[in-house]
C-alpha cells in the first residue's frame, strides 16, 4: 500500500514536470545573438575609427557614432515590422520589389548625391538611400521566385537558365553607370551559387563565367580609375604616396595590431592616415587595435551567421518551402561572399572593392538592408518551427 502510494506521487510529479505536448522555441536564438553580438562590435569600431574625420567634418568626433547609433534604432524598428510579414508576401511582391529597385537606380543616376564620383545615394532630409543596397535583396526575391516556378526549365532550357541572367544584367547595367563594380560581383556569384543550386548543367556556367571574364577585363581596361586600382594591387609599395597609399596603410595597420593589438582605441592609421577608415577599411582598424585575436572573432561571427543562414534554408528546403529556403540560401551566400570581398580588398588578396563589411562598416543603407535580411532568415525559421509544431500537434491527436 505504502510503496503504490509512493509510486503514485512518482507518477504525478513526472506528469507535471514533463507535460505531453513538448514546447517549442519558434525562433533561432543562435543566430539572433550572433547578430547582435556582431552588430555591437560594429557600433564600437565605428565609433572608434571615425572620432577623427568626424572631428574634422562638423567637430563632433562622435558625429557617425550618432548616425550610426541612429540607424541601429531604424533597423530595429524596421525589424519589428518586417518580422510580421509572411514569407508568401515577398514571394508574391518580387516582381514588385525588383521594378522599384529599377525605378530607384534610374532615380539615382538623374539626382543622386556623388561623393568620390560615384552617384550611388538619394538623399531625403537626414537620410541617405543608397539604391544598391537594395538592388541585392530585390534580386534575391525576384531570382528565387522564379526559381520555384521554372525550376525544370533552368535545368533543361539554355534559355531558362539566361532568364535570370539577363535580369542580373540589367541591375548590373545601372549600378556600372553609378559606378558600382563590388556589388555587381556580389549580384552574378550569388546568381550562379543559386542556379547550380537548382541543378543547372555545368557548361551553362562555364559559358557565362568565361563570357563574363571577358566582360569584367573590358570594363577594368575601359576604366582608367579600375586600371590604377589593379596594378596598384600587384605592388602597391611601388607608389605608396600615390595609387598604392590606401592599401599601404591598410596593410600597416594589420603589421602594427600583431596578436592583441594596440588597444581600443588606439589606432594611429585613423588619423587621417588611412582613407575611408570608418567604412570600407574599417576590418583595418579593427585589425589595428584589436590584432589577430579580433579579426578572427569577427570573422567566425560571421560565418556563423552564413552557415545558420544555409541550415535555416536547408531545414525550410525539407518540409517543401521551397521559396523561403532558396531565400535563406541565397542570404547566407551574398553574406559570406561579400565578407570575403571586402576582406580580401582589405589585406590586399585582391583589388579595392567599394562594398561593407556586414554589421561592422559604417553605412546607413547596408546596416538596414543586413538587418532586414537577418529579420527574413528568423521569419522562414519562424514559419519552418511553426510549421513542424502544428505536424507534431496533428500527429499527437
Amino acid at each position: 500500500m505504502r510503496f503504490s502510494s509512493l509510486k503514485f506521487i512518482y507518477s504525478l510529479i513526472r506528469e507535471i514536470s514533463e507535460p505531453k505536448v513538448k514546447t517549442y522555441l519558434l525562433y533561432d536564438r543562435t543566430l539572433l545573438w550572433l547578430t547582435l553580438g556582431l552588430a555591437s562590435i560594429g557600433f564600437v569600431m565605428v565609433t572608434s575609427a571615425s572620432m577623427s574625420i568626424g572631428a574634422h567634418l562638423s567637430n563632433d568626433p562622435f558625429y557617425f557614432a550618432k548616425r550610426d547609433a541612429f540607424y541601429l534604432c531604424l533597423a530595429f524598428l524596421l525589424s519589428l515590422v518586417t518580422l510580421r510579414i509572411p514569407m508568401v508576401f515577398w514571394q508574391r511582391y518580387s516582381s514588385v520589389i525588383l521594378f522599384t529597385t529599377l525605378v530607384m537606380l534610374l532615380v539615382v543616376l538623374i539626382i543622386g548625391n556623388s561623393v568620390n564620383g560615384a552617384s550611388r545615394w538619394i538623399a531625403l532630409g537626414p537620410l541617405r538611400i543608397q539604391p544598391a543596397e537594395l538592388s541585392k535583396l530585390a534580386l534575391f526575391c525576384h531570382l528565387v521566385n522564379y526559381l520555384v516556378c521554372k525550376v525544370e526549365e533552368v535545368r533543361t532550357n539554355f534559355l531558362g537558365f539566361c532568364k535570370p541572367i539577363g535580369v542580373m544584367i540589367l541591375l548590373a547595367l545601372l549600378l556600372l553607370a553609378q559606378p558600382d563594380l563590388g556589388t555587381v560581383i556580389i549580384l552574378f556569384v550569388t546568381t550562379l551559387a543559386m542556379l547550380f543550386l537548382v541543378g543547372a548543367k555545368l557548361w551553362q556556367f562555364l559559358s557565362i563565367v568565361s563570357s563574363s571574364i571577358f566582360v569584367v577585363l573590358l570594363l577594368i581596361i575601359t576604366e582608367p580609375y579600375r586600371i590604377r586600382r589593379l596594378t596598384s594591387f600587384w605592388n602597391p609599395w611601388n607608389d605608396p604616396f600615390g595609387s598604392g597609399y590606401q592599401l599601404t596603410q591598410s596593410l600597416m595597420a594589420f603589421g602594427r595590431g600583431e596578436f592583441w593589438g594596440q588597444g581600443l582605441g588606439n589606432s594611429i592609421q585613423k588619423l587621417d592616415y588611412l582613407p575611408e577608415a570608418h567604412t570600407d577599411f574599417i576590418f583595418a582598424i579593427l585589425g589595428e587595435e584589436l590584432g589577430y585575436f579580433g579579426v578572427v572573432l569577427a570573422l567566425l561571427i560571421v560565418f556563423c551567421i552564413s552557415l545558420r543562414a544555409m541550415s535555416i534554408g536547408r531545414k525550410a528546403l525539407k518540409i517543401n518551402q521551397i521559396f523561403s529556403g532558396l531565400l535563406a540560401c541565397s542570404i547566407g551566400i551574398s553574406f559570406a561572399f561579400q565578407t570575403i570581398v571586402n576582406v580580401s580588398a582589405t589585406a590586399g588578396i585582391i583589388p579595392t572593392k567599394g562594398l561593407t563589411l556586414p554589421f561592422i562598416s559604417y553605412g546607413g543603407s547596408s546596416l538596414l538592408i543586413m538587418s532586414t535580411t537577418i529579420v527574413l532568415l528568423l521569419r522562414v525559421d519562424f514559419e519552418t518551427r511553426l510549421a513542424k509544431v502544428q505536424a507534431f500537434s496533428k500527429w499527437s491527436r
